[in-house]
């Protein structure tokens, strides 16, 4: 099995269906599982019975989900922010599923 992660100008980056993801800090110290590609589906926090909606994410996708998810929680807007904004342009149709 070929290594999924890997360190390369002082950049922590993850190898995912042939693309390769900079991790920003500080989210290069979430734990991503010990498979970080593994997918798995998440749903959308506010789904209800009228409305269902879900996504497929890698493992490491998830981890900064869920890290978003705490910052909003304790006011951490900063790392909020950085989590949305790297989400934006790295998991296009997952963040609109998940988190707009």
């Amino acid at each position: 099995m070929k290594k999924q992660h890997y360190v390369k100008n002082n950049k922590f980056i993850i190898k995912y269906n042939d693309k390769e993801y900079i991790i920003p800090k500080p989210f290069t110290n979430c734990y991503f599982g010990a498979e970080p590609t593994k997918e798995m589906t998440i749903g959308n926090r506010f789904n209800d019975e009228d409305h269902q909606q879900y996504a497929k994410l890698p493992a490491f996708a998830v981890a900064i989900y869920d890290t978003i998810i705490g910052a909003e929680q304790t006011e951490d807007y900063n790392t909020m922010q950085k989590g949305l904004t790297w989400f934006q342009k790295n998991f296009v149709d997952e963040y609109y599923t998940l988190l707009d």
